[in-house]
């Protein structure tokens, strides 16, 4: 099985690279990326870019030059969950565009010709549930998805209007699944909550999640590869 882990920053990548300790390195159309072996899995891991048309534009290159089974969305959200601390783990059970409506007629959050609930890849989901259903750090829940690093506690307001059931925020997982749909490829998101947007000073807790980098959240993406 080929499983494709994209992920925004190159800190997340790094993260990333110490689950899987041999790797070689490509570039192709622009996009650096690393494959190796994960369990008896073959994965390739790259950087998208932070945002909406980097997200889409990479993860359409991967998938043409490497071929996956599945594409895995990996990284760090914020929490739109006031239960929910920073460094739990969040698998998404479907993906939302918070910031997106074409108009009188469309759902909001849904791109055109598309549901408003991109889901995740059955098997894949299941297995993740499987595997994190006995931490205390892990929860399934929506992922609402749009071009805004979210900070200002009105705009945590709009986006829970819009979905109640949102329970992380991020700036990729959107589009990684609608060019994941649009190509045939099936999709999972599995996120690390790094901050609690409206918090007050959640720019500091992003901040400090990175200088305290707890790596031992991506173990959960390490069982998964090699539970699948």
């Amino acid at each position: 099985m080929k499983i494709a882990i994209i992920a925004a920053m190159d800190k997340e990548v790094k993260l990333l690279l110490n689950i899987m300790p041999a790797y070689e390195e490509y570039d192709a159309e622009g996009l650096h990326f690393f494959t190796g072996e994960i369990g008896d899995k073959s994965v390739a891991i790259a950087k998208c870019g932070i945002g909406k048309v980097n997200a889409a534009v990479n993860t359409y290159r991967l998938i043409k030059h490497f071929s996956p089974d599945l594409v895995i969305n990996s990284g760090v959200a914020g929490s739109l969950d006031a239960n929910k601390k920073i460094g739990d783990v969040l698998v998404a059970d479907s993906v939302v565009y918070h910031d997106v409506w074409c108009g009188p007629g469309t759902l909001r959050g849904a791109a055109d010709g598309f549901e408003q609930k991109m889901l995740p890849d059955e098997n894949a989901f299941r297995t993740a549930i499987h595997v994190g259903g006995d931490r205390n750090d892990f929860h399934a829940g929506m992922i609402a998805s749009g071009d805004i690093f979210v900070s200002d506690p009105e705009i945590v307001r709009q986006i829970t209007s819009y979905f109640p059931e949102a329970v992380g925020c991020d700036m990729e997982s959107g589009a990684i699944a609608q060019t994941c749909a649009m190509l045939g490829v099936p999709f999972l998101v599995v996120r690390v909550l790094s901050d609690c947007p409206g918090s007050g000073d959640n720019i500091s807790e992003y901040k400090n999640f990175w200088s305290e980098a707890p790596e031992k959240t991506f173990s959960l993406l390490e069982q998964l590869l090699k539970t699948l």
